[in-house]
């Protein structure tokens, strides 16, 4: 019985050792970069744009937001994009709403977690939100 089990054993370990050596590099690992092109963070945040009760976020609010919390800890760029989204709150209710997307791409040595955390929390506190969403992607080769 164990020399059947031995071939199905050893294909099951050589199927691990290769799932190793072909699994994807750390999230925030230095990409080999073309020249005159660097490596970058990329970043998305999700932000809903209804209050609790029904009432919208308005494009001066969320302008103020942008000037006042993301700015100054992202000074060097970003992109807001509009788009309609949907989401289960923590209730299993389905909520249909206009979403903000913020793309970030930064410097990966920075030590920038602190800074999007607190830009999360500050959204949260101000238009009263249960959640940000926070996408981490893979570090990209940018270039201008």
């Amino acid at each position: 019985m164990l020399l059947r089990r031995m071939p199905v054993l050893s294909f099951f370990a050589l199927s691990l050792a290769l799932a190793g050596a072909l699994a994807p590099a750390p999230l925030l690992a230095q990409a080999a970069c073309r020249d005159g092109a660097f490596a970058m963070a990329r970043l998305e945040l999700y932000f809903g744009t209804q209050r609790p009760g029904g009432a919208a976020i308005s494009g001066a609010e969320w302008a103020a937001f942008l000037d006042e919390e993301v700015t100054p800890r992202f000074p060097d760029g970003l992109t807001v994009l509009q788009g309609d989204g949907q989401w289960r709150n923590s209730q299993g209710i389905i909520t249909k709403e206009t979403s903000t997307v913020l793309v970030i791409l930064y410097d990966p040595a920075a030590q920038k977690n602190a800074a999007i955390e607190d830009i999360r929390a500050a959204y949260k506190d101000r238009f009263d939100q249960e959640s940000v969403m926070r996408v981490d992607g893979p570090t990209q080769c940018v270039s201008f």
